[in-house]
Order: C-alpha cells, then structure tokens, then sequence
C-alpha cells in the first residue's frame, strides 16, 4: 500500500500528522478516519489500508498529539491503561477541531477527487460525528461513538447523510444513551441507525477480545454501501 504520514494545519496554525493511505488507482473520494484510544495503531492502520482498497483515499489524523504525538498501543493490559489515561486527559473540542481539519486537508490534495466523509470509531465515532457538524463533510460513519448523548446540540448542522453502528451489549454505550441519539435524529432522512446484537463495544477490532467478524463484516458492508450512496 502507498501510505506515509503527512502534515495537518490546525485551525490555530499549529501542525501536527495524519496517516495518508492511498487506494491502487491512487485516486478517490475522501475518507478521514478516526482512531480509538489507542491511537493511530496497527489496527488502525490496517482500516485505513482496507478502505483504500475500497477505492478511497484515507487519512487517519493523530487526534492524542497535543499529549503525545503518534500514540501507537497496543492492547494488552499496559496498552489499555495508558489509552484510557489519553482519553481522559484529551480535549475532546480541539480533537474535534483536528478532525475537521484533516477533513480540509484531504479535501485539497490532489488524489482525492470526490467528496469526503468523516469515519470514526469509539472517541472516534464521537470526533467523526462533531467534525462533520464542524467542517461540513459530506457525510458520517459513526461506529460505537462514545459520548454523542453529550452533544446532540450540534444536531442541527449535521444535514449530512450520516451513518451509526451500534452495539446492543456494549458495556460502554447504554440503550438509554442510543435511545437519546435515535431521538434527537427521529425524523431526519439523512440519519441511518443499525444495531448488533448480542456483541459488545469495540466489535469491529480484531486486535480485541469482543471483535466479532460476522458483525464487523455487516457494519463493514453496510458502510461501504453507505459511503457509495453519499460520496457517489
């Protein structure tokens, strides 16, 4: 895969690096893909190399790097005490921030010759979500995003197609908290919700022990459908 990391401007003039991965053609429509806690890591990156197979040009902004630059863990025990340690130290508005800048970033490369969607998961299904309010994006893959009941004032800028994957064991998430999020989007044609049953949060990572490849492959599925329909 052609990948290498690449510099974002933050809206403050500050610079910090995404990961550009590029699809084989070398062109495409726009994904900004948005890490879990434990940063731009292995699994991370492997997301991005798959959806730039798909045919989209990925890049995947490092959301920790006013804590720590290219926050790269594991997730073992270690791995994950220091990931929750970055979450909770984060702030979640700036993170949002970089998000919609790296949306402005891949839209003026020159590989990128379509529209361009945000896709996040966990913290990252928040960002994507905020920084689609933020930066206008095309549209919206939010899988398992933690926190979205805390800012559904930002429901009236997300005009956008947007997508939500959730999971109906997560230990994380509750259905009350979804059951929030499905009322503030009742009504609203842009807004596709699907829920998996009997999995819990972080189904969609291999590199974890609730990874169920049934639903990941669904979701995968049913984003990529999503993704053709709104970025055409």
């Amino acid at each position: 895969m052609n990948s290498r990391w690449i510099d974002i401007q933050t809206a403050q003039g500050e610079t910090f690096s995404g990961y550009l991965t590029l699809p084989p053609t070398g062109s495409g429509p726009g994904i900004v893909l948005v890490q879990e806690i434990w940063g731009v890591n292995e699994h991370i990156r492997a997301v991005a190399e798959q959806y730039a197979l798909d045919g989209y040009v990925v890049l995947a902004p490092d959301v920790f790097w006013r804590l720590s630059p290219r926050v790269d863990l594991p997730y073992d025990d270690a791995g994950t005490q220091q990931a929750f340690g970055y979450y909770q130290s984060v702030d979640t508005a700036l993170a949002a921030s970089d998000v919609a800048a790296a949306v402005a970033t891949l839209r003026q490369l020159p590989q990128v010759t379509g529209k361009v969607a945000t896709l996040g998961f966990c913290l990252g299904g928040q960002l994507a979500y905020r920084a689609a309010a933020l930066s206008r994006a095309d549209a919206a893959v939010c899988y398992y995003g933690g926190g979205i009941q805390q800012h559904l004032d930002v429901t009236a800028d997300i005009t956008m197609p947007i997508l939500f994957h959730y999971a109906a064991q997560d230990g994380h998430i509750s259905q009350d908290m979804v059951a929030a999020v499905k009322a503030a989007f009742a009504g609203k044609p842009n807004a596709q919700f699907h829920d998996y049953a009997g999995v819990d949060h972080g189904f969609n990572c291999w590199g974890r022990p609730m990874y169920d490849q049934r639903a990941a492959a669904l979701a995968h599925g049913r984003s990529l459908q999503f993704l053709a329909d709104a970025l055409g």
